[in-house]
């Protein structure tokens, strides 16, 4: 999943040739060898956005309305309204419509039994949500899933990149290692990518022609996992003991740590009680876990003699590869991917021949290479890309505690936070203020093309921070922020030069869109 914790590239100038593994399928594009070359900024300066006024607030200083309720009772009863009794969305809606502001105090879930620290100042515009991103006015320790935290016998017993505050002397060593992985497969993704996702295509196409219809999720999560683990550690998993599980074992091993804040789809008696009242406990996943751990131990040893290099273990090092490539990576391929595709299906068939013919002509003039400078040279392309990201980012919540006592500005008035107290944001509604964005609610494609379509990059904030700042060891940017980025522009590029068109069905699932194909048109020209 894209969060603080996945892989990247920091910056990235890429050609690539010929993948491993050549495709059976017809295709009009061909690949050939790679030229890389990575420039890596390690500053351990932190974010510089800031929700703080430089000059004294010219806002109305406003009391935080909301209230928590009776101990014990309110953040139950804060719970039923978030899952059941309203759901997530107009939870956050009819509190806005309640207090008439956008800061408000309200508690998250899960609540008792399985944390007692469900208080929250809730930040909803796309002006208060930033100091979310800056590390010298909020800590991130142990705030990655929000008021609660799995346990460590998830991680191997270690707290993992993600749960670390860029304070602490371990996330400097950790993030470094994660910079050195994507630096050292640099020359892979592209041609991986190709290789993946062409048998992912080839699957999509077979179960269409047999069945009428396929499903996008499933076959998305073998490539992704493919991809991962072809591109960055250079290991096919069908080659080894692991075989085609590592999708499956990573969803159930994921389950366990966000079951507490997961909507599953089952009855309220059920579901309630048994994942958002008791962690699951974690011997259940035990093997499974194992099994991954295995992998990635066998297949990354030039990475692991790195990390201990830089004064990591060569245990705690696998545990984290795992976190980043399992949890942060391919959670967010997993998520993502369909989202996306989601919203570029739905904009119909104009933008489909748009986006067809922007790519092809790009990738022709290019001498038929699928290059960083090719995409580059693809304006629509990318503004789809970053308007998917925009109007669902994959990781929507986002928590920070004040480290001092702060004044944080609204577009309306001005609120005094405590030293001490949780921050949390509700991403897309940041993403999706009407006072920054025209038509906020709307997929626009060409959102971002143009000088000042750019600068609008700066309230695009999926990645932990604003799309036009840099991840560093100092910071709690997605440290696979141009990684995934790359990936969701290569998936868009290799559907296009693939295809004309397609037809999908959406239906809700726990993690993302379920997204069912219904039809393929073969690339025409």
């Amino acid at each position: 999943m894209a969060s603080t914790s996945s892989l990247a590239f920091p910056s990235l100038q890429l050609q690539f040739q010929t993948p491993r593994k050549s495709s059976t399928s017809t295709r009009r594009i061909f690949l050939r060898p790679i030229c890389a070359s990575v420039s890596e900024k390690s500053s351990s300066s932190s974010s510089s956005i800031s929700s703080q006024p430089a000059e004294p607030t010219k806002l109305p200083l406003r009391k935080i309305p909301g209230d928590y309720g009776l101990p014990f009772v309110g953040p139950l009863k804060d719970r039923q309204d978030y899952f059941y009794n309203q759901g997530r969305e107009e939870f956050f809606k009819s509190r806005i419509q309640k207090h008439q502001s956008t800061v408000f105090r309200v508690n998250m879930p899960p609540g008792p039994f399985i944390t007692t620290k469900s208080q929250v100042v809730v930040l909803l515009d796309g002006k208060s949500f930033p100091v979310l991103f800056d590390v010298s006015k909020v800590e991130k320790k142990d705030l990655f899933t929000g008021t609660y935290m799995p346990s460590l016998e998830l991680t191997g017993g270690y707290r993992t990149l993600s749960y670390l505050d860029p304070s602490e002397p371990k996330h400097d060593k950790l993030k470094r290692v994660m910079f050195y992985l994507l630096k050292s497969g640099i020359k892979s993704v592209i041609p991986e990518f190709h290789s993946s996702y062409s048998e992912f295509f080839e699957t999509l196409e077979t179960k269409l022609a047999d069945k009428g219809k396929a499903s996008f999720n499933e076959a998305n999560d073998q490539a992704a996992f493919n991809f991962l683990a072809r591109s960055l550690y250079g290991a096919n998993p069908a080659d080894t003991q692991l075989g085609t599980d590592g999708p499956k074992l990573v969803q159930k091993w994921v389950l366990f740590q966000l079951s507490p804040i997961l909507l599953l789809g089952l009855p309220k008696f059920i579901e309630d009680p048994l994942f958002h009242t008791f962690p699951l406990p974690p011997f259940l996943v035990k093997k499974d876990y194992q099994r991954l751990y295995d992998f990635f131990y066998q297949s990354s040893g030039h990475v692991l003699d790195e990390a201990e290099r830089l004064g990591v273990s060569r245990d705690e090092a696998c545990h984290n590869l795992l976190f980043a490539t399992c949890f942060n990576s391919f959670g967010g391929m997993k998520l993502f991917f369909p989202s996306m595709l989601k919203w570029i299906g739905r904009a119909g068939a104009k933008l489909h021949s748009e986006l067809a013919q922007e790519i092809r002509s790009a990738v022709r003039s290019n001498g038929g290479k699928i290059t960083m400078s090719a995409m580059e040279k693809m304006p629509l392309m990318k503004s789809v890309v970053y308007e998917a990201f925009r109007i669902e980012p994959p990781v929507p919540l986002q928590y920070g505690r004040a480290k001092t006592d702060l004044v944080i500005e609204s577009h309306d008035a001005a609120f005094k936070v405590k030293e001490g107290e949780m921050l949390f944001g509700f991403q897309p509604f940041a993403t999706k203020d009407p006072k920054i964005f025209e038509k906020a609610a709307e997929f626009v494609p060409e959102r971002f093309v143009g000088e000042e379509g750019k600068k609008l990059l700066q309230h695009v904030l999926w990645s932990n921070g604003p799309e036009t700042e840099t991840p560093t060891v100092g910071n709690k940017q997605c440290a696979g922020k141009d990684f995934v980025m790359l990936a969701s522009r290569l998936l868009v590029v290799e559907f296009f030069l693939r295809y004309d068109s397609f037809e999908i069905e959406v239906a809700a699932s726990p993690l993302g869109a379920a997204i069912t194909m219904t039809s393929l048109k073969r690339a025409s020209f």
